[in-house]
């Protein structure tokens, strides 16, 4: 599993987010707090607290694509 920060502050943030995790098959969770939601759910991103940072989970280890996608939302 590997784990990246990142922050999600507009709603056009999330979608272009979602869209982006989609596209690949393995499990993606964000963590915020003590909540985890499955990163390709926008109802289970809006119910997270998106003013603070939120942990990206990827149960795979082969995701360095991903990685390479998620760059323009980390901190």
């Amino acid at each position: 599993m590997k784990s990246v920060q990142i922050s999600l502050q507009m709603a056009s943030q999330v979608k272009t987010f979602v869209s982006i995790v989609q596209k690949y098959a393995y499990e993606i969770d964000l963590r915020s707090d003590r909540y985890v939601v499955d990163a390709k759910s926008i109802l289970g991103i809006f119910s997270l607290d998106l003013s603070r940072p939120i942990s990206v989970e990827i149960h795979s280890q082969d995701c360095d694509d991903l990685l390479a996608e998620l760059k323009q939302f980390e901190q």
